[in-house]
C-alpha cells in the first residue's frame, strides 16, 4: 500500500520530532506538530498503519514510535530528491542571475563613466551574512563521496571526499541526517569547534567526513578570483586631466586599472561589513592604498543585491573632480542596483 499525503505527513513530522529529542514520538505530540487538524486517536490509527506497513516501531508497550530503517530510507530518499530539485533550480538561477548581472555591471561602468568623464569600477557582488541552507551528500564510488553544500545567496560548492575506507548507503544516510540536523539554518560564524567536535563523535569511524564537510561550508564563501571580478571602464579619461596626463603618472594609473586584483584588493578595503554601511566615502590621495592614485581622488558605494550579496562601486578622478555630480550620480546608479536585484528576490 503506498502512503497517502497524511500517512507521509505524520511519518515525516514522528522522524524530525525523533532527531531532534532522541525520544519515542507519541500522538499527542505529532498532533501539535502538523497542520492536519486531526485527532490524537485519528493521528494513532494512521500511526499504527505505518508500523503494520514497517515505516515505524513502538519499542515498548505504551510508548511512542521511533523510525524503521524503511522509515528513514523513505524520508531520505524523499528529502534528496527534494534537494537534487532544489540543487538543479539554483544552478539554473545562478546562471540566469549571474548572465544578468554581468551585463548590467559592464552598463553601470560605461554610465557612470559617460556621465562624470572619470574613471570608473564595480567589483561583482560577494556574499557577506551568511546561513546554511542544506547540505547533500552521495556516493560517487565506494570509497569517494560528493558533497553539494548550498548556502544564502544560494551559493552552491560542489566536493569530493576521498575516503579512507569504503561506505555503505546507510552511513550515508545517517551523516545526511546528521549534518543537516545540526547545520542547517545557523548561521556559518557560529559553527564552532564544539559544534564540530559533537557531531565528530556522533559520526564515530566517520568523522573525517565531517571534518571535510566543514572545510567545503567555508570554501562556499571564500572569495576566489572568480568571486573578485572588477569592471571599468573610462580609463582615458585620465588623459583630459593636465595633472594625470603626464606619461608616466598615466601610464601607471592605466597599468593599474589593467590589474584587476589590485582594484579588487582596494575596493576590499573600502567595503564595510556593517549592514548599514552602504553610504558613499570619498578617499583623497595617501588616503587610498594604491600608491599610483595618490595624485587622484576615489569616490564610493556599496551597494546591497539582498541576501547577504554586496559589492562596492568606485570612481577616480583628479582631487578637484566634481564631487556635487560624482556623489549624484553613485546615489542614482547604487540605488538602482539596490532595487532591481531586491524585486522579489529575482
Amino acid at each position: 500500500m503506498d502512503l497517502d499525503e497524511r500517512k507521509q505527513i505524520i511519518l515525516k513530522a514522528i522522524i524530525k520530532t525523533y532527531l531532534e529529542t532522541g525520544e519515542p514520538v507519541g500522538s499527542r505530540t505529532i498532533s501539535k506538530y502538523t497542520d492536519l487538524n486531526l485527532s490524537s486517536a485519528t493521528i494513532r490509527n494512521e500511526m499504527a498503519d505505518l508500523e503494520e506497513m514497517g515505516y515505524i516501531l513502538q519499542p515498548h508497550t505504551s510508548a511512542g514510535r521511533i523510525p524503521s530503517d524503511k522509515g528513514y530510507r523513505l524520508y531520505v530518499d524523499e528529502l534528496i530528491r527534494e534537494k537534487d530539485q532544489e540543487v538543479l533550480d539554483i544552478k539554473e538561477m545562478v546562471i540566469t542571475k549571474t548572465d544578468r548581472l554581468e551585463k548590467m555591471l559592464k552598463q553601470v561602468v560605461k554610465v557612470l563613466a559617460s556621465n562624470t568623464n572619470y574613471a570608473s569600477m564595480i567589483t561583482a557582488p560577494t556574499i557577506h551574512r551568511n546561513a546554511l541552507k542544506f547540505i547533500q551528500l552521495s556516493k560517487v564510488r565506494e570509497d569517494q563521496l560528493l558533497a553539494v553544500v548550498v548556502v544564502e545567496g544560494n551559493l552552491l560548492k560542489n566536493k569530493i571526499i576521498e575516503l579512507n575506507e569504503p561506505i555503505d548507503e546507510e552511513s550515508v544516510l545517517k551523516l545526511n541526517l546528521l549534518l543537516n540536523n545540526e547545520l542547517c539554518g545557523k548561521p556559518i560564524g557560529e559553527i564552532n569547534l564544539d559544534m564540530i567536535t559533537k557531531m565528530k563523535l556522533q559520526a564515530g569511524m566517520h568523522s573525517q567526513i565531517v571534518g571535510s564537510v566543514v572545510d567545503a561550508v567555508a570554501e562556499t564563501i571564500k572569495p576566489d578570483e572568480e568571486d573578485r571580478a572588477v569592471y571599468t571602464s573610462g580609463a582615458n579619461n585620465i588623459f583630459r586631466y593636465p595633472e594625470l596626463a603626464d606619461t608616466q603618472t598615466a601610464s601607471e594609473l592605466i597599468s593599474t586599472f589593467e590589474n584587476k586584483s589590485e582594484l579588487a584588493d582596494m575596493l576590499g578595503e573600502f567595503q564595510d561589513d556593517d549592514e548599514e554601511s552602504t553610504g558613499i566615502q570619498v578617499y583623497i590621495g595617501d588616503e587610498t592604498s594604491v600608491k599610483t592614485m595618490k595624485d587622484c581622488s576615489v569616490v564610493t558605494a556599496n551597494y546591497d543585491l539582498g541576501n547577504g550579496m554586496r559589492g562596492t562601486i568606485g570612481i577616480i578622478g583628479p582631487k578637484r573632480m566634481d564631487y556635487a555630480n560624482v556623489v549624484d550620480n553613485l546615489k542614482t546608479l547604487k540605488t538602482q542596483l539596490d532595487s532591481v536585484f531586491n524585486e522579489k528576490g529575482k
